[in-house]
């Protein structure tokens, strides 16, 4: 995307006071959508031209979402890669914010971006240029420059949640009351043995994992095992790229199709992915999403119940 904008008579708006007119919102859909504020903030600053591109003044697209297919709502014409391209029109901004964490949701190619933690803004950036939302090559670096320079980093502040949490929660959909309840803990697991080099290891639904502690790589972690670093990435679904952080579970056998008995669905709360999800159970991915027919790299929307079964 990255289109050049052009500069109108009306008053021009500063950096500064883009983000203090849309951090909110940012960070809104940061809780639904689990994209960092950062990120959305960074893109929305450099696809809109701090909101004073003609699309975002005129059509209220702050990050130059084409119309692409499957749009059925308004459109705005402007020259982009091509003469007189099709963009989004939408009636608000927080709209054009909506469709932008959609957008990242629902396309399969942005699928990997939700292993990163809403605090990696750097690993966000540079996975939005793999994924191909932007053709500049220096894509990931102007974003991170913004994110710096204006430290939005500092709205993306960690995600969490308890039991209370999803008793407010309002299912969408109606199910039987004692199906659901929270996923399991490290205090849930069961201790299988201790590792040569001193690890404790769990069991969580009859297959064994470990607890990710600081300086721990995928190398590491084969070595001590005696397993391929490979065999890892494809046990607990990542790329040899996925950075490893402090409490994450890492699977040392191949997850199973189906969670224990005692989980049969489960309630997606905020800041949750599909992968976040299977590896709370011990639930292949792919299984995830085939027994709730869900089409793959497609992420939740908060409020949906998932069969574990």
């Amino acid at each position: 995307m990255l289109f050049s904008f052009q500069v109108f008579a009306q008053k021009r708006i500063t950096t500064e006071e883009y983000i203090e007119t849309y951090k909110d919102i940012a960070i809104k859909k940061m809780k639904e959508y689990r994209i960092p504020a950062s990120i959305t903030l960074a893109q929305g600053i450099l696809e809109s031209g701090s909101g004073n591109s003609r699309l975002a003044v005129k059509g209220n697209n702050h990050f130059g979402i084409k119309c692409h297919s499957d749009w059925k709502g308004k459109t705005i014409h402007e020259d982009d890669d091509e003469k007189q391209e099709c963009f989004r029109k939408y009636k608000k901004a927080e709209d054009s914010y909506s469709d932008h964490s959609k957008f990242l949701t629902q396309r399969g190619r942005y699928s990997f971006l939700f292993d990163y933690e809403t605090t990696d803004y750097k690993s966000w950036a540079y996975g939005l240029k793999k994924a191909g939302y932007a053709t500049n090559p220096k894509y990931p670096e102007l974003l991170i420059r913004l994110i710096e320079k204006y430290e939005l980093y500092k709205f993306d502040k960690g995600i969490k949640w308890s039991r209370k949490d999803v008793e407010k929660e309002k299912p969408k959909e109606k199910i039987i009351k004692g199906d659901i309840s929270l996923p399991p803990n490290i205090n849930d697991f069961k201790k299988v043995y201790i590792s040569k080099e001193g690890r404790q290891v769990y069991e969580n639904n009859r297959r064994n994992l470990i607890i990710i502690k600081a300086g721990d790589t995928f190398n590491k972690i084969a070595k001590e095992f005696e397993i391929y670093s490979w065999q890892l990435f494809k046990y607990n679904e990542v790329n040899k790229k996925h950075i490893l952080q402090i409490g994450e579970k890492v699977y040392l056998e191949k997850k199973r199709r189906k969670a224990d008995k005692k989980h049969k669905k489960h309630l997606v709360k905020q800041g949750e992915s599909m992968r976040m999800i299977s590896q709370y159970y011990g639930i292949r991915l792919s299984r995830l999403y085939k027994m709730n027919d869900m089409p793959e790299g497609i992420q939740p929307e908060v409020g949906k119940v998932l069969s574990l079964r």
